[in-house]
């Protein structure tokens, strides 16, 4: 498996970044994650980094185990991060209001698995179209659902920082786990915060998909979205991940 990968953060117009993002690649899988977190006195920048933090720890464990039933491997995976995520909050007052969004890839020769939860989303492109984004867990998207507004009107709704499901260490992991056929020769993979996308059109992310386009397009279409905010850009997080030929 070849990969090509980019990533990139800013805090945008807010005064921390209490996003965090990470990944761990090897021979025969790769791991990539965004996490957005959520919670006043830094403890979304906790929350996210410990998350994230967890993940990478027990990457190498439970990827040994992703021919056994991946879907459950998966889930147990998000549960061992989020008891890291308990560990290193403990003593700390702020765990309980600490909260987290996540998006997840894992890569390997037999599937592609996502798990997200929030509204941190993955992208699936090719040059020509967004095969599937991941569904947020928001009460814009249930919006989308129902018909009320439109995929463009998600990114301003009044209500678009309202979450369904986070992580939290009180609560564990509502994670929504997707289990796909292997990654194609070409494929790209766009993992990002919602100050990414909700600026960001679907068909401008087509540039990240085409053939040649690598950090320099990433960062445009970051820029695009910190500008698109005018003054009021929420942190941005997002990595790039290309399948390249055997």
């Amino acid at each position: 498996m070849k990969l090509a990968y980019h990533q990139l953060t800013s805090q945008g117009d807010r005064e921390i970044n209490q996003d965090c993002m990470a990944n761990r690649v090897e021979h025969d899988f790769a791991l990539f994650v965004v996490a957005d977190g959520l919670g006043g006195h830094h403890a979304g920048e906790k929350a996210s980094r410990f998350f994230c933090h967890g993940l990478i720890k027990n990457a190498e464990a439970f990827a040994r185990m992703m021919d056994n039933k991946p879907a459950v491997t998966m889930s147990s995976w998000i549960d061992a991060a989020v008891d890291e995520m308990r560990r290193l909050f403990e003593g700390d007052p702020a765990a309980l209001e600490a909260h987290t969004t996540c998006a997840i890839l894992y890569l390997d020769n037999k599937r592609v698995m996502t798990a997200h939860c929030g509204d941190s989303r993955i992208y699936r492109l090719t040059p020509r179209e967004v095969v599937w984004r991941t569904r947020d867990h928001s009460i814009p998207q249930a919006l989308l659902d129902e018909g009320k507004i439109s995929e463009s009107e998600m990114g301003g709704h009044p209500e678009q920082n309202c979450l369904l499901r986070s992580i939290n260490v009180a609560a564990g992991h509502q994670s929504e786990i997707n289990v796909f056929p292997p990654a194609r020769a070409g494929e790209t993979f766009v993992l990002c915060s919602d100050g990414f996308w909700e600026n960001v059109k679907a068909r401008e992310l087509l540039q990240l998909a085409q053939v040649g386009s690598g950090i320099n397009e990433l960062g445009k279409v970051a820029k695009l979205s910190l500008l698109r905010a005018s003054g009021k850009s929420d942190n941005i997080t997002v990595q790039w991940v290309r399948c390249l030929l055997p």
